[in-house]
């Protein structure tokens, strides 16, 4: 695989769609807009890099510890084994007998 990753067709079918789109003469102008876009994605992406790392690499006053002490659980009351339940037979459901 290379740096394409084998999708050559593909590209060529997508630049030839936008040649027929934008036309020969618009060509410089588009790739200029996008070489503009990514420039733009760049600084703002390395602005925001810049201010999160300022923010965090300041020092900052270490949190005082606090140290909670709970209190014993009440002991479970005690479980009662359950009854039997009944159920008459219902005379219009028909019998299983397995």
């Amino acid at each position: 695989m290379g740096f394409i990753g084998g999708h050559l067709p593909e590209i060529i079918i997508v630049l030839v769609v936008i040649l027929i789109i934008w036309g020969p003469g618009k060509l410089p102008d588009v790739g200029a807009g996008i070489g503009k876009g990514i420039r733009e994605f760049r600084k703002a992406s390395s602005e925001t890099h810049d201010a999160v790392m300022g923010t965090t690499t300041t020092p900052a006053q270490p949190a005082p510890v606090v140290q909670a002490v709970a209190a014993p659980a009440p002991a479970p009351a005690p479980v009662q084994p359950a009854e039997p339940v009944t159920v008459p037979a219902d005379p219009h459901q028909p019998s299983v007998s397995g």
